[in-house]
């Protein structure tokens, strides 16, 4: 078995956690080719959303699957969230140091503070960015949990706002991987799940 194949028969491995951590797209939907991808150093190894097998897939890393390998995997009955939820506490640890840094190196360059003490002013504030984040996190995973308790109920002022936004041209279908709107029997917009 080569080094390709092996790493393709794992993506199809029946198991409960798929995690993606590291830096590729692994899996597209059966609708795209490896080209629209645009990560050729994985075409060897990449698959379809269809094709796995996983119950769950987390997204440690950025872009592992596409957007429409994502819809494609959930529609065939898998968990997913987009990577931007899956990786959030490592781009709002990022967001809080980074905001941190901006503030404390500005006071560095106007003189009222030592690079020395910068430092450790950053590593007195770990713990604190760190019980944010998880204060984040668990407020965003709050939020989605509630968002989807009430999908059903909520699904026809979600067609309405998504019609809203592409008539102001805030929201390109197409772009998106948004469902497309269709026509009821009365003639009037009804949007296709």
């Amino acid at each position: 078995m080569t080094p390709a194949d092996l790493m393709k028969a794992i993506l199809k491995s029946r198991v409960d956690l798929l995690w993606n951590g590291g830096i590729g797209t692994y899996v597209k939907a059966s609708t795209e080719s490896h080209a629209d991808v645009g990560d050729k150093a994985n075409d060897a190894i990449r698959v379809d959303g269809a094709d796995l097998r996983v119950k769950v897939v987390g997204e440690g890393g950025n872009l592992g699957l596409t957007q429409l390998g994502r819809i494609e995997f959930a529609q065939h009955g898998g968990k997913i969230n987009t990577d931007a939820i899956d990786n959030s506490a490592g781009v709002d640890t990022s967001d809080h140091e980074v905001n941190i840094k901006i503030l404390l190196n500005g006071l560095v360059t106007d003189g009222d503070m030592t690079v020395k003490q910068r430092n450790k002013i950053l590593a007195e504030m770990t713990d604190e960015v760190g019980a944010l984040v998880l204060r984040n996190n668990y407020a965003q995973n709050t939020a989605i949990a509630n968002a989807l308790a009430q999908s059903k109920d909520m699904l026809h002022a979600q067609q309405r706002f998504m019609r809203t936004l592409v008539r102001e041209g805030h929201l390109d279908r197409a772009l998106g991987s948004c469902p497309a709107t269709a026509r009821s029997a009365n003639g009037s917009p009804r949007d296709r799940a």
